[in-house]
């Protein structure tokens, strides 16, 4: 194996053993953003010594012990012998480096991984640092990773998550599962973190591309981890059956020059079907737990109505207007009531719709929104009144900040002005 193609090992190998790494080493030194630290020297580590050596059999246990090592040497570098330099010691054969691997990765180091998670997406941070820790922790993804999927600077993203880790250094953060109190509202705040990581991706809010497929991978290489970690939980499967279902429309998402392509205009047969019974089957394992559905098991629902229709006409308008409905009384939101006026449009007709989403036009939560004055414009338009319509999708395309989407507005703008002199 050349030089070359051990560094593109060892990059992929960081990429999916890395969450296991940190989240084993923030276990033994209780501080996150020293366990990155280790974990990177182990990382610079195999960079040098996999092309000389060879990639060993288990890499990720090799990271793993290589930066347990560097704890040891670090705790006593601070003239810290204590009993958990004497315990790490003897895990790793005294001075003699001959490590067992398989030991390395211990049973327990899928609680850690869990407890990384709780740590890197606490309220305590911004939603925005949150995702941004998550990625560099459990995505295994560089600063400049990071800043190329969401259009903003090295050095700004470097920043965010070197201020992360110093707000939970400061907060105290315990490197835990939360208990039963909070629970609820700390396993709220992880799912926001990969639902945030996900919409990123299939509708990026800014920049020349209408969607990020990478960060989508990411978002559900997470949501798929959590459900092995927490398969007792149903808003984890509800989300994880969101988004498989979701991604299942990649790759008809898009046209030949990176144009969008609506959900009404795309070409079903080229929708992943392995991704579609992946999510079905996570909506399933959501209801086989009970409870009352939370709003990401409804969004499946409302998801799995498209997935099971062959053409959009067969779609079950009716019932996802009454997911819809269920999910506004859950989470009261504009967004969700403009979605529901789009269902009924659909279900009841346009003008059902319209009398609905024109009773949002003063929600200042929707002011900026540039999809309030799409969809006005495409009710107005099967409505026939095509000078109205002009006018709205010339509003939305200047709320945009995506420019693949806004030359879709431009474009229907247009065709409305042409509707209007024929």
């Amino acid at each position: 194996m050349g030089e070359a193609e051990v560094h593109r090992t060892v990059e992929a190998v960081w990429r999916i053993e890395s969450g296991r790494v940190i989240a084993g080493l923030a276990a033994l030194v209780r501080d996150v953003g020293q366990a990155e630290e280790l974990a990177q020297d182990a990382l610079v580590a195999a960079l040098e010594t996999w092309p000389r050596e060879g990639v060993p059999a288990n890499p990720g246990a090799w990271l793993m012990t290589v930066g347990k090592r560097r704890a040891v040497d670090a705790l006593r570098r601070r003239q810290t012998q204590d009993r958990k330099v004497a315990e790490l010691g003897r895990d790793l054969g005294g001075d003699e480096f001959t490590p067992d691997f398989d030991a390395a990765f211990e049973a327990r180091i899928e609680d850690d991984l869990l407890r990384l998670i709780f740590v890197a997406c606490h309220p305590v941070l911004s939603p925005i640092a949150r995702a941004a820790l998550t990625l560099r922790l459990l995505g295994g993804l560089s600063t400049d990773e990071i800043a190329r999927a969401f259009l903003t600077s090295e050095a700004t993203v470097g920043q965010r998550i070197t201020r992360a880790k110093q707000t939970l250094a400061a907060a105290r953060v315990p490197f835990e599962v939360p208990g039963p109190a909070d629970r609820a509202e700390r396993l709220d705040s992880v799912l926001e973190v990969i639902y945030l990581i996900f919409n990123e991706g299939y509708s990026a809010t800014a920049g020349d591309d209408w969607m990020r497929p990478a960060l989508c991978q990411d978002a559900l290489r997470l949501a798929r981890l959590l459900q092995g970690l927490m398969p007792d939980e149903p808003e984890v499967h509800g989300l994880a059956a969101l988004l498989e279902i979701q991604a299942s429309r990649t790759a008809a998402r898009t046209g030949p020059d990176g144009q969008p392509i609506l959900l009404n205009d795309q070409d079903r047969g080229r929708w992943d079907q392995l991704l579609i019974r992946r999510g079905l089957a996570a909506l399933d394992r959501a209801r086989a737990l009970g409870g009352t559905p939370g709003p990401y098991a409804l969004q499946a629902e409302i998801a799995a109505c498209h997935a099971r229709a062959r053409t959009p006409d067969q779609t079950d308008w009716a019932r996802i207007a009454t997911r819809y409905a269920e999910l506004a009384r859950v989470v009261p939101s504009p967004v969700v009531e403009l979605n529901r006026a789009v269902a009924v449009s659909f279900a009841d007709g346009p003008a059902a719709g319209l009398e609905l989403a024109r009773a949002l036009a003063d929600e200042p939560a929707l002011a900026r929104y540039h999809l309030l004055p799409s969809v006005l414009g495409d009710l107005l338009a099967k409505l026939g009144r095509h000078d109205e319509a002009r006018r709205e999708f010339e509003r939305a395309a200047t709320l945009t900040d995506n420019a693949r989407e806004r030359a879709l507005l431009l474009d229907r703008a247009a065709a409305c002005a042409g509707q209007k002199k024929s």
